[in-house]
């Protein structure tokens, strides 16, 4: 591996999604990835420990065997929880995803098979990464107080204040009959869609969006969608008082038919979609290197 210890200004920065790992390098003077460097690999995420483990080390592998003269310092990994962030092992379990790594010291497991300090492995939840990554580059700039969530398969939210973002964990929060998770993410649209048309969607939230031109079901299942949005945000909003709201993740990009009206129902509070993609959380987890006071590599376990 090309990683050296010494202090520079670029770092190896990846993103664990359910079903593959994006990785690059971090420029962190401009908080900005180089192009050239981004690489995407598939993972099954149900497989054994040691399949995950070697996808990941050939997506880090790509990214540093490519023509790029940048020496990199260190590594951080944008990461879905339940995990240990500062220890760097895994409780996920119950999720569908990474269960085969439960208890694993995956830090070490790393810098052994890389064959680097496991000190310069920083480690930061997922959610975390990409609303801190949209505050120091992206839709975030220039506020004091933003929160921010990420749409997709799970509910994931953050709160930066004055340069540090933290985890708030709201998809874990009652809401109505259980918990928002189960209002505000991907299975609910597949959920409220077959509930009223007596049909399973296929495609996802993806879909439903080719459909809504032409359809009022899909436009009134994206309309209820702001509408849970808006009711269930009240309460962190109270909490919290940001000065704007920024909406990542997949479904995002369906925001033609649902963001207007969760504007217009949170009129206080500007609503700014995210501005930098699967780039967000790569920069937000590599900023720890810049601020190691950042939430993330500090805490000790994040829950769902």
């Amino acid at each position: 591996m090309q990683i050296n210890s010494l202090s520079t200004s670029f770092i190896l920065t990846a993103d664990i999604g359910g079903s593959h790992i994006t990785a690059g390098i971090c420029h962190l003077e401009s908080y900005s990835i180089l192009s050239q460097s981004i690489t995407r690999v598939e993972v099954n995420s149900k497989g054994p420990a040691e399949s995950i483990l070697a996808r990941w080390e050939s997506a880090f592998e790509q990214v540093l065997q490519k023509n790029i003269t940048a020496t990199v310092s260190g590594l951080s990994i944008a990461m879905p929880g339940p995990f240990d962030y500062e220890k760097g092992i895994s409780y996920i379990k119950g999720l569908d995803k990474y269960e085969t790594l439960y208890g694993m010291d995956i830090k070490q497991h790393l810098a052994d098979l890389l064959t680097i300090d496991p000190a310069v492995i920083l480690f930061k939840n997922d959610a975390e990464s990409t609303v801190a990554g949209e505050v120091l580059s992206g839709a975030g700039r220039n506020y004091q107080r933003v929160m921010g969530i990420t749409l997709g398969t799970g509910f994931g939210s953050a709160f930066t204040e004055n340069a540090i973002t933290k985890d708030l964990n709201l998809g874990s929060d009652a809401y109505r009959d259980t918990i928002a998770d189960d209002y505000l993410s991907t299975r609910w649209f597949l959920r409220r869609y077959l509930e009223l048309t007596g049909t399973n969607l296929t495609g996802g939230v993806r879909a439903l969006a080719a459909m809504a031109p032409d359809s009022a079901v899909a436009r009134d299942i994206f309309a209820e969608f702001a509408n849970n949005m808006s009711e269930f945000l009240s309460g962190p909003f109270a909490r919290y008082s940001p000065e704007v709201l920024v909406v990542c993740g997949n479904i995002a990009k369906a925001a033609e038919f649902f963001l207007p009206q969760l504007s217009k129902k949170l009129n206080a509070i500007p609503v700014k979609l995210a501005q930098l993609g699967e780039n967000a959380p790569l920069i937000g987890a590599a900023a720890m290197f810049n601020s190691l006071n950042t939430a993330g590599s500090s805490d000790s376990v994040t829950k769902l």
